[in-house]
């Protein structure tokens, strides 16, 4: 069997209340092959945003261990080639246009060139954005702005992308087209996608679906 692109064994995480000790994570096991894509649903406070974290190295296991690829840990330049990220808040910088926001994950490698201009555009394009490159966050809708945010956790060519609540603050309407894209994308550049989402239809229209209840994986409720 291949090795899997992302793989974690036996997570648990702790928060400290009071004399008290708060289980978030409970001997999490997962492993995602390249190119599939995860859905993981739960109840609000199940620990989905918890996890999504270790797995993308922003926080660390108090148990369990992560390896992207193989490897325990990465430096942050190839960090930055596996992993891509999309967050419920879009987090863009609003200073820069469209296309400056795209590049800014292009930054993390080194001075962006004709080619990373080149790349983002062409991403753009492909969100259906290339004719609002030159605007600025605040003149674009929430769906664009997601947009924006998926074609900037692309940039780089990912092997990985981690993505927590991004139809989160987003009609209806504007959701369904969001994760349609995320995911055609990610099926066409072969980058495996973990979603997060409290959606069940979204999560449906992945490969896989898994279940947080407790700090648990359990079976997905039909």
């Amino acid at each position: 069997m291949p090795e899997p692109i992302l793989a974690a064994t036996g997570l648990s995480k702790f928060y400290p209340s009071g004399d008290r000790r708060i289980e978030v994570l409970r001997g999490i096991d997962l492993a995602v092959a390249a190119g599939e894509s995860v859905a993981i649903r739960g109840e609000s406070g199940s620990g989905k945003s918890t996890l999504l974290h270790l797995l993308a190295g922003l926080d660390t296991p108090d148990a369990g261990r992560i390896a992207w690829a193989g490897r325990p840990a990465l430096p942050a330049e190839a960090r930055a080639t596996f992993l891509g990220m999309v967050f419920q808040s879009f987090y863009l910088i609003p200073e820069l246009d469209t296309l400056d926001n795209v590049l800014m994950a292009a930054r993390i490698l080194r001075p962006p060139g004709a080619a990373e201009r080149a790349r983002a555009a062409e991403l753009l394009a492909r969100v259906g954005l290339a004719e609002r490159a030159t605007h600025l966050p605040a003149q674009l809708s929430g769906g664009e702005r997601q947009r924006t945010a998926i074609a900037r956790a692309l940039v780089n060519r990912p092997r990985l992308l981690l993505a927590d609540e991004p139809t989160g603050n987003l009609d209806e309407k504007t959701g369904d087209a969001v994760i349609a894209l995320l995911l055609g994308l990610c099926a066409e550049m072969q980058t495996a996608l973990v979603l997060v989402t409290h959606n069940a239809a979204h999560a449906q229209k992945t490969g896989r679906q898994l279940f947080l209840h407790e700090g648990k994986f359990s079976h997905v409720p039909t």
